[in-house]
């Protein structure tokens, strides 16, 4: 069996403690290297490359970590061996996934705004300005998040590799696991001189006025997507989608169900009798003649076909249903209960037997719209 390899080597190369501080390492290397560079010292070429190697493995955090534990592979110091969580992982459920520093660009986040609309304009579309306050790329920087003139610089606390692994024991042995690195968060780089404008951002918080077009046949609860226009991501990244959910705000002449739109006429129970034509403002302006025909009934339906929402994804348009209720006079004078009791007169309805039946639909509607209030 072949001796151990001794562990203190590139500190003792160096002439530093093993608790030294990355700045002491470097000082030191810098010294040694200008007193022991061939051009200076032509005889020290065996040192130089000594002191050379021990640095390439203390100056890099990994490295050390990895010698100082005895793990091979540290530029020819140190010995023993363990397991990587990656090695450990391939192991048991084959290849991981590629590892390395995530890049700084990244592609802003959704955003979901409300917009109030009345019915008609949901119904046949309009356009509406937004004002935003948003993420817009940093024109400075144009988004890279440096100072003119610079650029971000390696990682020295990972070396660029984004991540920071550390070693604990387990039953399996010496397990090594990583964690994003906390000097350049996972990047692999950093930057030294950030803009000024943006703070190295890449990115600035500014408002913009944004026309949307809203298509006709749009209800509450329709979203619509404006592709790009959300904020920009960080590091200048791709901008995100904006999307708009509409809120139909309530009429007061209709109700809509669907592409119908539906609404409720009043008329004297004379109108009702002998037929009358009342006319309707439409959703769209156009004023329309609804056909009372004699003898309708409160509660029938008079359909206007084709006069209702355009559709959303179509050329067709709904209906309008008007609903009639008939209204019974509850003040009479004494000419108007004259004629009426001549009329019943006429029509044998002084006594009248009435028809009575078992669970008539229109009964119990209005005794449940009675408890709703309605």
């Amino acid at each position: 069996m072949s001796a151990p390899r001794n562990r203190s080597a590139p500190y003792e190369t160096l002439g530093v403690a093993r608790d030294a501080s990355q700045d002491e390492i470097k000082r030191a290397y810098r010294r040694l290297a200008r007193e022991l560079h061939p051009d200076v010292n032509p005889g020290a070429e065996d040192r130089f490359k000594a002191v050379a190697a021990a640095y390439e493995v203390l100056a890099d955090p990994q490295k050390r970590q990895r010698y100082d534990l005895g793990m091979d592979g540290a530029a020819g110091f140190g010995g023993g061996g363990a397991f990587g969580f990656g090695d450990i992982m391939d192991a048991f459920f084959g290849q991981s996934g590629p590892r390395g520093p995530r890049p700084r660009r990244r592609r802003g986040q959704d955003a979901l705004i409300q917009i109030d609309l009345e019915l008609a304009e949901a119904a046949f579309g309009t356009s509406r300005e937004l004002v935003l306050d948003t993420a817009v790329r940093c024109e400075t920087c144009h988004g890279a998040g440096t100072a003119p003139g610079t650029e971000p610089v390696t990682c020295d606390m990972c070396g660029g590799r984004g991540d920071i692994q550390q070693v604990q024991r387990s039953f399996l042995g010496q397990v090594m696991t990583s964690r994003p690195c906390p000097q350049c968060h996972g990047f692999g780089v950093t930057i030294p001189h950030p803009c000024l404008e943006c703070s190295g951002d890449g990115r600035i918080q500014t408002r913009r006025t944004l026309t949307v077009k809203i298509p006709q046949g749009v209800d509450t609860g329709t979203r619509i997507q404006l592709a790009g226009q959300g904020e920009v991501g960080f590091g200048g990244g791709p901008p995100a989608d904006l999307y708009l959910e509409v809120l139909v705000l309530a009429h007061p002449a209709f109700e809509r169900l669907g592409d119908d739109l539906h609404c409720t006429v009043t008329i004297p129970m004379t109108a009702a009798a002998l037929g009358a034509s009342i006319p309707l403002e439409l959703l769209d302006g156009v004023v329309t003649e609804v056909d009372v025909r004699p003898g309708t009934q409160s509660g029938q339906q008079i359909p206007l076909l084709g006069q209702g929402v355009p559709q959303l994804r179509g050329s067709g348009r709904g209906d309008v249903i008007v609903h009639v209720v008939v209204e019974t006079p509850t003040k009479l004078d004494d000419r108007q209960r004259e004629l009426l009791s001549q009329l019943a007169s006429v029509r044998e309805e002084e006594k009248p037997a009435g028809q009575f039946a078992a669970g008539q639909h229109g009964f119990f509607s209005r005794l449940k719209d009675a408890f709703n209030g309605r």
